[in-house]
């Protein structure tokens, strides 16, 4: 275990548990209001017309890579790791092929889907072992893969994307650990940006606090700004499909009730159906100022995937 997953498996031990959840377990959350059989979420929102206003967005044509570079040096959520081989054909030194002498190389991966930047599907995390629309782990959690709820089955997402710049309105360029946004802080940085989020978008949100990366990996992961469980509620109730930060778990970490454990997670995942992307690298939208644009969204599409590494793509 690296020095950076012993710190974040201490922050994770302070705040509870791993996993484990109060949020009200009793009370009704599903079935979903898109229906007793839906398996999208808030993915339902999306169709061809918002496509085509998304669309409008672009006005200079720069595009955005909001993924980050992973690595083995990646902070992650332990037991989480990325590790690469290179299988060489040839190495410089044995055989070629064919009479045109070719060369070549091929990569092994062997990391954890849930690394670097990434999209969290609705099997991510629930509450007491039900996910999305009442789905209980028994009935879809298998160890090859998930049955239902995985992430190969999600559409493409392009949709209207929302930047609300949370450092600018706490007047800082890095949030601090701990330090929680939510419905108040939102309705009010939206408004002094001009923007307002509307039906089938997506929201990101600039902390700062991804500076951090590859400067101290250790701050990074230990804990957090973030939105919490009110905000998260605000958003759903707004409709939005995903909800981004250019943090590690998008939630405010130490969270704002001790006894719970990422709240925020089946707030926004099993309750709502919505979306979580993480470690999105929102720092040059800031800079350049800008606050809404197309984003583009084509998750790889492995089988049973709980979640997915991704490189979503802004365009302007």
């Amino acid at each position: 275990m690296t020095t950076n997953m012993r710190t974040i498996t201490a922050a994770a031990l302070l705040l509870g548990s791993a996993f484990t959840i109060s949020l009200n377990a009793d009370e009704t959350w599903y079935p979903s209001k898109y229906g007793s059989d839906d398996t999208l979420g808030a993915i339902n929102l999306l169709s061809p017309a918002k496509v085509v206003e998304a669309a409008k967005l672009v006005k200079t044509g720069k595009t955005y890579p909001l993924g980050i570079v992973t690595g083995r040096d990646t902070p992650a959520y332990p037991p989480r790791s990325y590790s690469m081989t290179v299988l060489q054909l040839s190495d410089g030194t044995g055989a070629t092929l064919g009479t045109n002498k070719a060369t070549g190389n091929d990569d092994l991966m062997n990391l954890w889907m849930g690394i670097g930047s990434q999209i969290d599907g609705l099997g991510h995390m629930g509450i007491e072992h039900t996910y999305y629309n009442g789905n209980h782990a028994s009935d879809f959690v298998r160890t090859t893969g998930l049955t239902k709820l995985g992430v190969e089955n999600l559409p493409p997402i392009v949709t209207r994307g929302v930047l609300i710049d949370m450092a600018k309105h706490f007047d800082t360029a890095m949030m601090l650990e701990g330090q929680a946004f939510n419905s108040d802080d939102i309705k009010a940085a939206a408004k002094a940006q001009g923007v307002t989020i509307s039906s089938g978008d997506v929201v990101l949100f600039h902390t700062g606090w991804i500076n951090l990366i590859g400067v101290d990996n250790e701050r990074f992961g230990r804990a957090q700004p973030g939105i919490g469980v009110d905000g998260a509620e605000y958003l759903a109730s707004l409709d939005v499909v995903a909800v981004g930060a250019d943090t590690w778990a998008l939630e405010v970490l130490p969270g704002e009730d001790p006894k719970q454990a990422f709240p925020v997670h089946p707030t926004l995942l099993a309750k709502n159906g919505v979306y979580i992307l993480e470690n999105m690298d929102t720092r040059q939208l800031a800079a350049d100022g800008v606050t809404e644009f197309l984003f583009v969204l084509g998750q790889p599409r492995f089988e049973g995937s709980v979640q997915a590494v991704i490189n979503p793509v802004a365009i302007h």
